[in-house]
């Protein structure tokens, strides 16, 4: 789009008192956490002398180029990064560690392991989140890590959850920016319970051994995560919603909402402005469950659309940080990024863009007919425009032409790899 069509667009927008300069300045700041795991399908890197076939996730496809090494997998995110406007964090898991002489298991894992990690951050300027892996793993093939009925087993999970911790103060000191910690486990049952309670308080008493030491909150954010169910755990996950809001909420521990883990016709964003009066901050999780928690790659539908109106809405921006949680390898894994990454944006651009003081006016006059009529009316504004001159100012490519490097680096990079 040419120069002239940004000009009309921020006219057309002042007109109904929104500065178009502002949005985009804001936008500019708001940093998005790229999901590591996109580029190798949740693979990791890590020995296999440990690992249990029985214990990942299920991705669904085998598009070629897929990154074998922490080498490809930072080439191809290095591509992402450069054809998504803004600046952004890097979210990496445990099993992505690197071993300059023989593996450690997941208890023994220290900073030296993440190093080269947070060297390539440094050198990108890049912010790294950092999360445990409770997955793909010989003692979690039973689909129980910190619920485990058995003693040395749940202890073995708490020490690598501790590790973990301290790894990733170490990566917010390094960095200077702090490293938010995710917890997420897979516990759960496929079928009907006789006792949900117990798990629940081996849980809990498994998450106060793991935030047990006083770590910096200058360098590390801690988080929470829960899930409805997933795959062998369909009838019971004793993490559910209740369980976490309530630890969040009394141990004063940012809540993790995961789009794709609730039911498929439940809104996390009404529980936006819910949370945020109780627990210091959210972790937003931005993915696309179709049917079941399946991590589509994002895209501009309105569940993502409402997420981020009600965050802006809200004035809750600073109480948010925003991650992706999706992986396909049905489609190019570095498009995936780049699509998921930018459709996340023009959502919080269009939240941006609306005109809240009037919203907010006609609301507390009780106007609910121009409240309704300017909503609408917002809907068919040139926000195209904008978004564009976003890319230009922060020099990408706008439009579809970004995908003519995606195509070009498949030709000469990805296509090579057996």
């Amino acid at each position: 789009m040419s120069p002239a069509s940004y000009q009309l667009a921020r006219q057309q927008y002042a007109d109904r008192g929104v500065d178009t300069e502002t949005t985009l300045d804001l936008l500019s700041q708001i940093p998005i956490s790229l999901q590591c795991w996109q580029g190798d399908d949740v693979g990791g890197f890590e020995a296999s002398a440990w690992q249990s076939q029985n214990a990942g996730f299920q991705t669904t496809g085998n598009y070629p180029g897929k990154a074998r090494t922490s080498e490809e997998l930072r080439q191809d995110l290095i591509q992402a990064f450069a054809l998504i406007p803004g600046s952004h964090r890097l979210n990496l898991h445990a099993c992505y560690a690197e071993y300059s002489s023989h593996p450690v298991d997941r208890d023994e894992l220290a900073i030296e392991h993440f190093q080269s990690w947070v060297d390539w951050c440094k050198e990108h300027r890049l912010g790294l989140d950092f999360n445990p892996t409770f997955f793909s793993h010989r003692w979690a093939s039973n689909g129980l890590t910190l619920t485990h009925p058995d003693a040395t087993i749940r202890t073995f999970w708490i020490r690598h959850a501790i590790a973990c911790r301290q790894i990733s103060e170490n990566i917010g000191r390094q960095l200077g920016s702090p490293t938010i910690y995710n917890l997420w486990i897979p516990d759960g049952s496929k079928d009907i319970v006789a006792d949900r309670k117990t798990p629940r308080l081996r849980l809990e008493e498994s998450l106060d051994q793991i935030f047990k030491e006083h770590l910096d909150s200058q360098y590390l954010l801690e988080a929470v995560e829960s899930k409805l169910f997933g795959i062998g755990s369909e009838s019971y996950v004793p993490g559910s919603y209740d369980f976490y809001l309530g630890y969040a909420t009394t141990r004063k521990k940012l809540l993790c909402l995961d789009a794709g883990h609730f039911h498929p016709t439940e809104s996390i964003a009404d529980k936006i402005s819910s949370v945020l009066q109780f627990v210091p901050a959210i972790l937003l999780h931005v993915s696309r469950g179709v049917r079941w928690d399946s991590d589509h790659v994002v895209i501009l539908d309105d569940p993502t659309r409402a997420i981020f109106e009600e965050v802006v809405r809200g004035n809750f921006l600073p109480q948010t940080h925003i991650g992706l949680d999706f992986f396909d390898a049905s489609i190019n894994r570095v498009a995936a990024w780049i699509i998921g990454t930018r459709a996340t944006q023009k959502a919080l651009l269009l939240a941006l863009l609306e005109p809240r003081n009037a919203l907010r006016q006609f609301e507390q006059e009780g106007d609910f007919t121009s409240r309704l009529a300017l909503l609408e009316e917002m809907k068919s504004l040139p926000h195209g425009a904008i978004w564009e001159e976003f890319c230009l100012r922060q020099e990408v490519p706008g439009s579809l032409t970004w995908l003519d490097e995606v195509k070009r680096y498949e030709r000469s990079i990805l296509s090579q790899r057996p």
